[in-house]
Parts: C-alpha cells; structure tokens; sequence
C-alpha cells in the first residue's frame, strides 16, 4: 500500500511540473514493489535473494539516495536529513549484508528509526506549516 501511495504521490508531483518530487516519490514507490517481490517471488535461477545480491541492490539505492540528497541542498534543512539519513541507511544495509556482520545491521536499524521520524517531521511540518501559513515546525 505504501509503495503504490509513493507512485501515486509521484504522479501528482509530475503533474505540477516538481521533479524533485516526482522523482523520489516515484522511485521509491518502486523501490518498495520491488523489493517484496525479490523477497515473495524472486525470479528463478536469476537473481536469488542472497546476502550478496541485496548487497548490491542495497548499494544502488544508496547511491541513487545519495544523488537524490545532493538535489535536497536547495530544499529545507529537514529534507536533507532525511536523504542523507536515507542514503546512511541504504550504504549501512548494503555493508550488513555484503560482510553478514550483526552490530552494522542493528545500526542500520537505528539510522532507520532515525529516518523514519524525521521523516514524519519533516511531513508533518509541511502540512502544520502550509495550512497556518505560517513557521509552526522549523524545517
């Protein structure tokens, strides 16, 4: 559900011309699709969902965050730390599977924990901010 929420949010953002947005929403709806499929439904005899294959998708996705966060350096402060936690989070998981060490994916966890709330605060500033017209939440 989350991720069709992100695709379609996506779209949206296409509409009013916001690649940014667009782009993020979009690709991490995906990004969501298509990682329960390599979890349910790996493709046979192609790509088995291994430590070392999620590795590599985990590694990509960091690097894709991390350009991603390069575009946030003219959004607000609160969206940068989300990419940047985004982009941590991904290279840390990618480093847990690619050397199997426990302690580097319960950190991974807590990076995600961290982005996940940020995240909420970043969302719910926005929509605090927008509907006072005003700075309730510093973003």
């Amino acid at each position: 559900m989350g991720g069709a929420a992100q695709i379609i949010a996506g779209i949206m953002e296409f509409r009013r011309n916001n690649t940014f947005g667009a782009t993020a929403f979009t690709a991490y709806g995906f990004f969501w699709w298509s990682l329960i499929l390599i979890w349910i439904k790996p493709f046979e005899g192609i790509a088995a969902a291994d430590e070392k294959s999620m590795g590599f998708y985990l590694l990509l996705w960091g690097i894709f965050t991390l350009m991603m966060f390069i575009g946030t350096l003219k959004h607000n402060r609160a969206t940068q730390v989300v990419f940047l936690s985004l982009a941590a989070l991904f290279f840390l998981l990618s480093i847990g599977d690619f050397t199997g060490i426990a302690a580097v994916k319960v950190l991974a966890g807590y990076v995600g924990i961290f982005c996940g709330c940020s995240a909420l605060y970043n969302s719910f500033g926005q929509i605090v901010n927008g509907e006072f017209g005003k700075t309730i939440f510093p973003l």
